[in-house]
């Protein structure tokens, strides 16, 4: 145990990935100023000024480096899974290394961290996974929403299987959000529809969302997708 971890007893801990930028950010700022202890997962470094955040710089989809980090972790009290990208594709023209990259990092590097650090999660814990309203289709995202889908069905799984340990399980799914990943020039084919609101989701509101599915008043929340589209869906 490294003295970080020594000198902050009592506090509740939240493993939180992506946490550089986008909506991990905005997740990993919300839950200090909450006085969340957090341990923020993410492929870059940045600059850290709270005493209670801890950066590990890793891939979550290299299962082995994955996996050496989740062995010195503390146990957690909660775990967001806020890492993602999009790529998007017609049908007749889909690139299966887009789609397996996709799958991977939203799918399989949720089911890792969470059966990694389920064993230690202590009674009352939290598992909150950043979805998509897309999970519900969309022309030219078809691979993209295929693997935001997976993440209802893994947390339903999972909410019937930790209801009995008081773990809640959950999915947020924002539609477009004012994040670098909405500016990809990689999406630039398929840009975003403001929504009836006429402005996009702010990711400070995702995170007040996760903040509150964390908190002791949602402890009856689980294995739902609560979408948040700016009336979009209206």
């Amino acid at each position: 145990m490294d003295t970080w971890e020594q000198s902050k007893p009592g506090l509740r801990h939240a493993v939180v990935t992506g946490a550089s930028s986008g909506i991990g950010r905005a997740i990993v700022d919300r839950l200090l100023s909450d006085g969340w202890r957090v341990t923020g997962l993410c492929r870059s470094d940045f600059v850290v000024t709270n005493d209670l955040l801890k950066v590990v710089r890793v891939d979550v989809t290299d299962f082995d480096a994955l996996g050496h980090v989740c062995d010195e972790l503390e146990p957690v009290d909660a775990v967001i899974h806020a890492a993602g990208f999009m790529r998007t594709a017609p049908l007749g023209q889909l690139s299966h290394e887009d789609g397996a990259a996709m799958w991977r990092l939203h799918v399989e590097s949720a089911a890792f961290l969470a059966d990694r650090l389920l064993p230690t999660m202590r009674a009352g814990g939290r598992i909150v996974l950043i979805g998509s309203r897309t999970a519900n289709g969309a022309a030219t995202r078809s691979q993209y929403a295929a693997t935001k889908s997976a993440l209802v069905g893994l947390s339903r799984s999972w909410a019937a299987e930790l209801a009995p340990r008081g773990i809640t399980v959950n999915v947020v799914a924002p539609g477009a959000t004012d994040t670098p990943f909405l500016r990809d020039p990689a999406r630039a084919a398929t840009p975003p529809k403001l929504p009836p609101i006429g402005r996009f989701i702010a990711p400070e509101e995702v995170a007040a969302l996760t903040s509150f599915l964390l908190s002791e008043g949602a402890s009856s929340i689980t294995g739902q997708q609560i979408v948040m589209c700016g009336g979009a869906s209206l």
